[in-house]
Formats: C-alpha cells, sequence, structure tokens
C-alpha cells in the first residue's frame, strides 16, 4: 500500500483504541474528522490498522526452523496453556531461550513471526497465548482485545512465569532464560524482571513500569526501548530510572526519536524500519551477553 502522510493525532487516535481508551464506535467516528484532502475513512483505517498476511518477516513454515505448537500447566487453575516453541532445525546443542510477550490482544501473527526471529537468531524461543483459557488468538486483534480484558493481568502474568519455567527446563534450553515483550509484553517483561530471580535479561519495548517499591526485587538486567512520541508510556520513565539508580540497578534504555508506540511492529503504518532494526539487533546482542 503507497505511504499516506498522516497526521500524528491519528496515530494518537489509534493508541487510544488500541489500548481500550475509546470503542470502535468513537475511533470511526473521530477518523471522519480527518477524511479530507482525498483521505477517505476506509483508506486512513486500512492504513492504520495491522496486515499479518503481507507483512512476515519469518513465515510459519520456514524449512530453516523447528516451530511447534506445545503445551504447559498453568499455575492458577486454568488448565494447559498453548505457547509456540521454535527453533533452529538440526541443532545439537542446548540453546538460551527467550519469552517473547505478545501486546494486548493474544498471540497473533506478527508475535508469531518476532518468536521465529529470535529462533533464527540462535535461541530456542517460546512464544505462549495468554488467551488460551478463552480459547486463544480468535483471528481477530479487536475480538483479541475484548478477550484478554476478560482475563486478571497478574493471573497472565503468573502464566508466562510458568512459561519461563518450562523453557527453562526443556531438553532443548540450556537453562538460561531471557523475556522480551511489547506494550502489554512490556509490562510483563518488566514484572517478571521483579518476579523470577532466576531470570536472566528483559527487554520490554515500551511497556509500562513497576511501582518503586517492586524495583529492589528486580535482579536481571534491562534493556528497554521507548518511542518519543509515546506520552503514556513515557510518562512513567522518570520515576523508574530515578529508582533503578537508587538501587544500583543494571539497565540500559534507548529514547528512538521521532517514532509512535508500535514502532517495532512492521504490520502497522507505525513501524520504523530504521529504529525496528536498531533496537532487534540491541535486542538480539544483549540476549547474546546476558544468556551465554
Amino acid at each position: 500500500m503507497k505511504k499516506l502522510k498522516l497526521r500524528q493525532e491519528l496515530y494518537d487516535l489509534y493508541d487510544d483504541y488500541a489500548h481500550n481508551k475509546i470503542d470502535r464506535r468513537e475511533f470511526m467516528d473521530q477518523i471522519k474528522v480527518y477524511a479530507v484532502g482525498g483521505l477517505t475513512v476506509p483508506l486512513i483505517l486500512e492504513y492504520l490498522m495491522p496486515n499479518y498476511e503481507e507483512k512476515q518477516q519469518v513465515r510459519a513454515g520456514d524449512e530453516r526452523l523447528k516451530s511447534e505448537f506445545i503445551e504447559y500447566d498453568s499455575p492458577k487453575g486454568a488448565g494447559k496453556m498453548k505457547g509456540l516453541l521454535s527453533r533452529k532445525i538440526n541443532n545439537e546443542d542446548r540453546l538460551p531461550g527467550i519469552i517473547v510477550v505478545h501486546e494486548n490482544r493474544g498471540l497473533n501473527p506478527h508475535i508469531e513471526d518476532v518468536a521465529r526471529r529470535a529462533a533464527l537468531a540462535g535461541f530456542i524461543s517460546l512464544a505462549p497465548d495468554a488467551l488460551t483459557p478463552l480459547g486463544g488468538y480468535p483471528g481477530t486483534d479487536d475480538e483479541g482485545r475484548t478477550l484478554q480484558r476478560q482475563r486478571d493481568r497478574n493471573e497472565m502474568l503468573e502464566d508466562f512465569i510458568a512459561a519461563f519455567n518450562h523453557l527453562k527446563s526443556h531438553p532443548e534450553c540450556s537453562g538460561k532464560v531471557g523475556v522480551v515483550g511489547f506494550c502489554f509484553g512490556g509490562w510483563i517483561s518488566n514484572m517478571m524482571a521483579v518476579k523470577v530471580p532466576e531470570l536472566l535479561a528483559a527487554v520490554p519495548f515500551y511497556g509500562t513500569q513497576p511501582t518503586a517499591e517492586q524495583v529492589p526485587e528486580i535482579k536481571a538486567p534491562l534493556l528497554l526501548h521507548f518511542a518519543a512520541f509515546d506520552k503514556r508510556v513515557n510518562a512513567g520513565w522518570p520515576d523508574y530510572a530515578k529508582a533503578l539508580q537508587e538501587h544500583n540497578k543494571e539497565y540500559s534504555a534507548h529514547l528512538y526519536p521521532d517514532v509512535n508506540h508500535g514502532f517495532h511492529n512492521d504490520t502497522t503504518s507505525r513501524y520504523d524500519w530504521e529504529a525496528a532494526n536498531l533496537a532487534w539487533e540491541r535486542t538480539i546482542a544483549f540476549f547474546s551477553e546476558k544468556l551465554a
């Protein structure tokens, strides 16, 4: 699709919609204000919404990978959790592990793709679906967000911690495990650093932060990615940085200029190639160092 030049207010509006601050009807009504000068509501909507079919870097069935859905136990009585387990084929060594945590809509095709990218980089990755107790990712992000609101986020955190324990003990894993997450998954990554003493690295992409009282519990080194236009998430960063410094925690943080929340997601118009590639290169280098 041809690249459009949209006003920043439209990206902010989409962010409010994607994070449940406004419903779809209000989102559509407000888009109409910007449907001028050749821009139509359907065109704006098509441009803003993700395109999972066309924009995948590592597709399901990639012959370089062994990638399969597995189950592990939920600690909160939700039964079995489902996740995508990926690693290179014909690998004879035990691999460092990465938990890949989705956004606020379940394990969609984009996060499956990211998990496969991590596997191609030399890790064994596990991308759980927090919507498993509700039937799993339903096929659309709108439905996924609706379902995820039905789950308690602290119970979902426990399910991702259970995924960490499952991957850590997997026979193909070295036992050295980190976590990377996006948006909601960024919060999960921050909170796993608080809750899991054996976690060796955490990489939150534009994730909300733990409280200052929780920071002393952090043991894992942190690599934090922020988008310059992401006022909602960035508002909590100064207090988080202050607490990390006061308690001598190991961290590095990067603020990517002129990009929006979700800049790493290459299925939407918020994607920024330069920032996304730099952030991913830093992420893989960080995991390679900390999980060696």
